[in-house]
């Protein structure tokens, strides 16, 4: 299960027996120049939550950011939880 992201679309994603599931961010700048980014909203497939998908998007989400240099923001209840 690979996550893929998906840069010109601002997701990170999982293929994952015919469905997606998604992780969407928003990319701005602060007063002092710095990017910061806002995880948005995660979506798991109903047939597919409970196995991890979420949070391996997240983290995934989470990592590439912090490379980036980015502020971290979450206004998905679910991603807010791995980065407070």
């Amino acid at each position: 299960m690979d996550v893929h992201h998906i840069a010109e679309q601002n997701m990170f994603v999982i293929d994952y027996e015919g469905a997606q599931a998604v992780l969407h961010y928003v990319l701005s700048k602060s007063s002092d120049d710095v990017t910061a980014i806002d995880f948005n909203s995660t979506f798991v497939p109903p047939q597919f939550r409970g196995k991890g998908l979420a949070e391996k998007l997240v983290r995934a989400g989470i990592k590439w950011a912090k490379e980036q240099g980015y502020e971290l923001h979450a206004s998905c209840w679910y991603a807010a939880k791995f980065i407070r």
